[in-house]
């Protein structure tokens, strides 16, 4: 080993560090004097998305993409709190996927809280209490999440952004090995996309579930015999031991969250969607002609997906995702052929694509 290359290899690190620390600190103080100029909120969904965008592609290496936007995700989130320390809430307990959604799009910086429900996380941000929520919407596996989908239709709230969540579930426990578990706590969806895995591997043990998969850790930490299926957030918060990882079914296991406030995505970020719930008289040729707008434009539709709505037998709404911001002169003109359609139409918000 060279000693004098090494040492002056170290110098020049402490060198960079030096002038990185004093790059932030000048950041800093735009973004502050930004607050100032603007006297209002400094979070702008589509700002960001396209700061990480540019970040992204400027990238030369040797860090991934993905390294590279965590970082940067991590300043912009610090600077932001400088000035306005937003409050995140999301479907707690503390170490959920969910958590681990808001941290991603958010950074460190906002007070999370956990709280107990979907439906609290709606009403509280409705009520101001809380900037924004972080909610799971749908999983590559098992599907809609309905109660999600039924609030959307029933708050004032926006979408103003989404996140996509790889999920990795892991077996966790007190216990010494896979053959000491004698039970298995989990949330339910959890317990499907594990269920070939826990066949194979325990196939005699009772799965039991539970709210959340952070509440199934809480409770393998107090009981020696049992395991939970989680993040690895939630063994590292409960001090469990992982005795298996990676047990999904599926290894493409993909949740997306979105991101709900009291105002979507202002501007077009440049890769947008636009959600939106609908319904239509059922006859023939209702859905073609409600939908035909889509075509006539050349709009992307994303998802399509129907939903009892609740205001009579065999009567559905239809939630729809697509390509483009509602400023977007081809998305602008087909929301408006639509709407004209369609016999109830609500807006859920334009927002940035999330990046993987």
């Amino acid at each position: 080993m060279d000693e004098s290359e090494l040492l002056a290899l170290r110098r020049r690190i402490d060198a960079i560090d030096e002038e990185i620390l004093k790059l932030l600190a000048e950041r800093g103080r735009c973004a502050r004097r930004v607050g100032e100029l603007k006297q209002g909120a400094l979070y702008r969904p589509e700002r960001e998305a396209q700061v990480l965008r540019r970040i992204a592609s400027l990238n030369p290496g040797p860090l991934p993409e993905s390294a590279v936007r965590t970082i940067f995700r991590e300043i912009m989130s610090a600077c932001l709190a400088l000035e306005q320390p937003l409050k995140v809430a999301y479907l707690g307990p503390a170490g959920t996927f969910s958590e681990a959604a808001a941290r991603k799009h958010f950074g460190s910086a906002p007070q999370f809280l956990p709280l107990a429900s979907i439906d609290e996380v709606f009403r509280e941000t409705e009520a101001g209490n809380i900037d924004y929520g972080v909610v799971p919407i749908e999983n590559s596996v098992e599907g809609m999440v309905g109660v999600t989908h039924d609030l959307l239709l029933l708050h004032p709230l926006q979408i103003c952004g989404e996140v996509m969540l790889r999920i990795h579930q892991h077996l966790m426990s007190l216990a010494p090995s896979l053959a000491a578990v004698k039970r298995v706590y989990s949330h339910a969806q959890s317990l499907a996309q594990c269920h070939e895995w826990l066949a194979r591997h325990l196939p005699d043990v009772p799965y039991v579930p539970v709210a959340s998969n952070a509440e199934a850790a809480r409770l393998a930490a107090q009981d020696p015999d049992a395991a939970a299926i989680a993040g690895e957030a939630a063994a590292e918060r409960y001090g469990l031991t992982v005795l298996a990882a990676n047990i999904e079914d599926d290894p493409n296991n993909t949740t997306r969250f979105l991101v709900i406030a009291k105002h979507d995505a202002a501007g077009p970020s440049g890769r947008d969607k636009t959600s939106l719930v609908c319904s239509t008289p059922n006859k023939p040729g209702a859905m073609h002609r409600l939908l035909e707008p889509l075509a006539q434009y050349g709009v992307s539709m994303t998802k399509l997906q129907s939903r009892p709505a609740k205001s009579g037998l065999w009567e559905y709404v239809f939630y729809i995702d697509l390509e483009g911001h509602r400023l977007d002169e081809p998305v602008r003109q087909a929301l408006a052929a639509l709407e004209e359609r369609a016999t109830f139409l609500k807006l859920l918000g334009s927002y940035p694509a999330a990046a993987w």
